[in-house]
């Protein structure tokens, strides 16, 4: 099996994209063979599972990759038919803009899919939040911190055991990885972030959906504030 090297940089997945095209490209990996599962892939990459998934997405797109449910991810020679819609275009509208509408359908989703994950949590997937809280404890900077945050929440996402709901978050995932870059920027933005993971970690633990939504809910808040949301700025002149 085709080895990789561990890679480092600020947008990582485009780096593994590179890896794997090339090794495709040069006939190393070769048409219909299965590539390794998600978390072996991250280990081999020395990246997060977010950052793997990006470029599973990146390369389906551009047709160098099926993913068959069940089965796996193989490599394929088609090319690419369509493109599917990026939201990354949402960015441009600049940062205030941006924001406000992702808080928005963060705020929407993400206290329910707290609260049904809640309802549904497993042993594996507790791991995986423990693991990407511990991470964020020990972050050496800001680039490992913001993948070991979406991590937290992929695994959150995953825990519903609800299939439909990690494709959602996937989809606005590089809009999620430019607002927690906007909140590291933000003077102790990232500690206040880790406050409210641990409290949504330990509602799900206790499998407490209600205190699993409210933890969510503060969180959010938090996250609108430190990013720089309109909204947010909002919400507080009303309160003062």
């Amino acid at each position: 099996m085709k080895k990789y090297l561990p890679v480092q940089s600020e947008r990582l997945y485009e780096r593994i994209v590179e890896q794997i095209e090339t090794a495709i490209v040069a006939g190393d990996l070769k048409v219909g063979e299965k590539l390794p599962p998600e978390r072996e892939l991250a280990a081999q990459f020395a990246v997060s599972r977010t950052a793997v998934r990006e470029a599973v997405k990146i390369l389906r797109e551009k047709g160098f990759i099926e993913i068959h449910p069940g089965r796996g991810t193989f490599v394929t020679n088609k090319a690419p038919n369509s493109m599917r819609q990026s939201f990354d275009s949402l960015i441009k509208f600049g940062p205030n803009d941006g924001s406000a509408n992702l808080v928005e359908v963060r705020e929407i989703l993400e206290p329910e899919i707290a609260a049904l994950a809640a309802t549904r949590m497993t042993d594996e997937f507790i791991a995986d939040m423990q693991e990407a809280v511990e991470t964020m404890d020990a972050a050496p900077d800001m680039d490992v911190y913001v993948e070991a945050d979406l991590d937290f929440h992929l695994a959150l996402a995953e825990a519903t055991q609800n299939p439909i709901i990690p494709a959602l978050m996937d989809s606005i995932i590089d809009l999620l990885r430019e607002q927690r870059k906007r909140i590291g920027l933000a003077e102790g933005g990232p500690v206040r972030g880790q406050h409210h993971h641990k409290a949504i970690l330990d509602a799900v633990k206790r499998k407490d959906p209600e205190a699993a939504r409210q933890a969510m809910r503060r969180h959010l808040t938090q996250v609108a504030e430190d990013s720089g949301s309109p909204e947010a700025t909002r919400q507080r002149e009303k309160s003062d």
